[in-house]
């Protein structure tokens, strides 16, 4: 896009990748990069990726032996050479980092045109769970939990960062958006299962709780390690439309955004001006 058309403060072009990962990262970076440059040639000015979007692998041994500390990951590094060389500002929703011999950090990467890491978010919920149809995940296993909220700087105003299972607790979007945070990105890969109950409802309401923008690129399909994933990337608009939804398959899902909703929506139902200070139960 020539710079002349590049958008304003209030109006840019927003793209959620879809992806199915598999467990062999090269193959991973190859798909995402051709993906991001598809993207950028539709017109995006910030393109958004899926939560582990390097690598899916349940496999603990393997998870390990396939993983790289931050300084030498290749997928980040060649995320941020992309971004650089397209000139966009770039969220790789999460990364697998190694940080000891057995813990890993769920970490989400914000890159700006300049290809430099603006911000960077370890996920602070972990996902350990038994559902109902005997599915079984204990997240906390192989990774260590965030401990820092995040809000960064891009040049459409502020973003607060979260990844996927932190959906679940509005308290940390409540407070994301009380800190400046005009926008949300909740880069996931919610299983089938818990996707297909609370998915829709759990975004459209942190978008109306927070009167944010909410971008959701989600994980989808059947990946190697036998995972399933529900897709259904979001971008949700302050008052809780949908403007765009990722279906169930692959792809790339566009948004043009307008950040005056944000301000119309606020002005409506002011509810972050509105807390209480109460006893407990």
């Amino acid at each position: 896009m020539p710079d002349d058309e590049k958008s304003t403060v209030n109006d840019f072009r927003a793209a959620l990748l879809q992806t199915t990962s598999t467990n062999l990262m090269p193959e991973n970076i190859n798909v995402v990069s051709q993906m991001i440059r598809d993207a950028v040639t539709d017109g995006a000015d910030f393109v958004m990726t899926p939560e582990t979007v390097g690598l899916m692998e349940r496999r603990t041994h393997a998870v390990f032996e396939k993983t790289f500390a931050e300084e030498s990951d290749p997928g980040l590094a060649a995320f941020r050479e992309l971004a650089s060389e397209l000139g966009i500002w770039l969220l790789i929703g999460s990364l697998a980092i190694k940080l000891s011999d057995d813990k890993l950090a769920n970490r989400s990467f914000l890159i700006n045109a300049q290809g430099e890491v603006a911000a960077r978010y370890d996920k602070i919920h972990m996902f350990d769970v038994d559902l109902p149809n005997g599915e079984s995940y204990r997240e906390s296993k192989n990774y260590r939990p965030g401990i820092t909220a995040m809000v960064a700087e891009t040049p459409w105003g502020a973003l607060g960062m979260s990844v996927c299972y932190d959906l679940r607790f509005p308290n940390l979007y409540r407070e994301l958006a009380q800190a400046g945070a005009k926008m949300l990105t909740v880069p996931a890969a919610f299983t089938q299962t818990t996707g297909q109950a609370h998915w829709h409802i759990l975004l459209r309401a942190r978008a109306i709780e927070s009167g944010c923008f909410v971008f959701a690129p989600a994980q989808c399909g059947i990946h190697a390690d036998g995972r399933e994933t529900f897709g259904h990337s979001l971008v949700v608009a302050p008052w809780g439309e949908i403007l765009s939804d990722g279906g169930e398959a692959s792809g790339i899902i566009m948004a043009d955004i307008d950040l005056s909703r944000i301000e119309t929506a606020r002005s409506a139902v002011p509810s972050l001006n509105h807390d209480r200070v109460f006893s407990g139960p």
